[in-house]
């Protein structure tokens, strides 16, 4: 595991997060003496899924034209 430097970890933030993100832990130290550990949090175990709700709700046919003339209407234009 890297150890590294308060100094070193505000300069190299935006890589040392992007590393531990993928797995590569690291130490933040003060004047030689550890003080953080810094590590990747745990992802979900199940990932999202589309159509997890397929069969649960219908959607109209029309879905796309719903409100088309009430919409048209209010920008004063015809649909």
């Amino acid at each position: 595991m890297v150890t590294v430097n308060i100094h070193q970890a505000k300069t190299q933030l935006s890589k040392l997060v992007d590393q531990a993100a993928k797995g590569d832990a690291f130490v933040i130290a003060k004047a030689g003496k550890p003080l953080v550990k810094v590590a990747a949090l745990d992802r979900p175990v199940t990932p999202r899924r589309l159509g997890f709700m397929k069969g649960e709700i219908d959607v109209p046919r029309d879905f796309d034209r719903m409100g088309e003339t009430e919409i048209a209407a209010l920008f004063g234009t015809e649909a």
